[in-house]
């Protein structure tokens, strides 16, 4: 032991792969457990940034044993890229496991999700088109393919032609699009196969040995908490499990394995993509928060939609995922302004919400209600003490804290790998 989870607690892009390798030098596994190429993390380590959106971001860690779990859908030619322009930066990627039970996206997974997008129109979910949720829909549906079959082509190629049954009908049919075929599928997979092979294994088995060997194992998430599929702000979420129970199904151990649960979470908020977003802002603010804290996707390019700090949501991320710690990233970002406002509570219809509204209607009539804090306007990048930060970003900070309801255990206030002031630590031994 430990088992430490580490989650996003907004809609992602809170900065996990920073407090991943903040925690990289004590960590052993760094395991990814849903999603697929449809996050990124940006992790800088000197002068060298990289951006992962497949890879858990533990491979930039030397030492540590990144590996892809079971609940993870995996693009195999974006697999290959990633580690081969990481390869070519002198990275070291030799220790990569790859669930032999994850999801293959298959070439079709993103013409479906592509055309059904468009097709939408102004109902569209804002998805990154990579064919991550056709893919999950497969798994679901039970016409997934999964690793292991690529290295039996007789199964793989049945497994094909199961899905493209149902779907040729639908790309022809209905959008007006080519029929695809069986080969052409099977022959792109089956180009993988054999550079793919040495890293598969059931890495259920290979963690829970890890762990009864006390082994520190990090369950690290992609997407965040307003993003999982049962417990975000549906339909505009992911196609997977994204909080804290995600990472027992989706890495193959038990939750009595966990020992504590880190939420990473900004010192304001953002979301990409489409649906509600109670604190946005469309003003000069909203500019100089996605301007000063260069908030665009990193995969895709999209400029990150931003409002002020959430109070109401950072209480209920901290109840869905049993959160023992929070990881507030870009403190910095906020020095500068005269007032910094967060959302306490919302106003909807009259009525006073402290707590998150899973009605989908009454949270898109939510109205933040604000409280405003004193600003700084002292240069915090380079403090490394909770006592560094000017008074009033340690009063905004033990604020958020207490309206959170769980401690406050490390402060982001710069980009670059140190730029982060411990306050707690952040895993626990049993």
């Amino acid at each position: 032991m430990p088992g430490v989870v580490l989650v996003g607690a907004q809609w992602g892009d809170e900065g996990k792969g920073k407090a991943t390798d903040l925690l990289g030098s004590r960590v052993d596994y760094v395991v990814k457990f849903n999603g697929g190429n449809n996050a990124g993390h940006t992790v800088v380590i000197g002068d060298e940034k990289y951006a992962l959106h497949l890879l858990p971001s533990g491979i930039l860690s030397p030492g540590v044993v990144p590996v892809i779990g079971n609940g993870v859908v995996v693009d195999l030619e974006v697999l290959f890229q990633e580690l081969d322009a990481i390869s070519s930066r002198g990275v070291d990627t030799s220790r990569l496991l790859v669930s032999g039970s994850a999801h293959i996206i298959a070439p079709y997974h993103r013409t479906v999700d592509k055309v059904t997008e468009r097709f939408l129109g102004k109902r569209r979910i804002g998805t990154t088109g990579r064919g991550i949720g056709p893919a999950y829909a497969d798994k679901i549906n039970r016409v997934g393919i999964r690793v292991w079959d690529l290295f039996d082509e007789k199964i793989l190629r049945a497994k094909v032609e199961g899905a493209l049954d149902q779907k040729n009908h639908l790309l022809v049919k209905v959008y007006n699009r080519r029929a695809i075929t069986v080969d052409e599928t099977v022959d792109e997979l089956l180009l993988y196969a054999d550079r793919l092979r040495p890293m598969v294994t059931d890495t259920s088995v290979e963690l829970n040995k890890a762990l009864d060997a006390g082994r520190t194992v990090l369950f690290e998430a992609g997407q965040a908490t307003m993003l999982d599929v049962d417990h975000g702000t549906y339909p505009f979420v992911t196609s997977s499990s994204a909080t804290a129970g995600g990472a027992v199904t989706g890495s193959g151990i038990g939750p009595t394995r966990v020992d504590s649960v880190i939420g990473v979470i900004k010192a304001y908020t953002t979301r990409v993509g489409e649906g509600p977003f109670p604190t946005e802002l469309f003003d000069a603010s909203g500019e100089f928060l996605r301007k000063t804290g260069g908030e665009y996707g990193v995969t895709t390019g999209r400029p990150r939609r931003c409002g002020w700090y959430d109070a109401v949501i950072a209480r209920y991320a901290t109840r869905i995922n049993g959160l023992t710690d929070i990881v507030l990233t870009k403190l910095d970002i906020l020095t500068g302004l005269e007032k910094v406002p967060v959302c306490v509570a919302y106003d909807v219809d009259g009525v006073r919400y402290d707590e998150m509204p899973t009605d989908q209607t009454a949270f898109h009539h939510a109205v933040p209600i604000y409280e405003e804090f004193d600003g700084w306007w002292e240069d915090i990048s380079r403090a490394r003490t909770f006592e560094d930060l000017p008074v009033n970003a340690q009063r905004y900070v033990q604020a958020l804290e207490e309206m959170s309801g769980t401690r406050i255990s490390a402060i982001g206030v710069g980009p670059s790998r140190d730029a982060i002031i411990p306050v707690h630590d952040l895993i626990h031994g049993r």
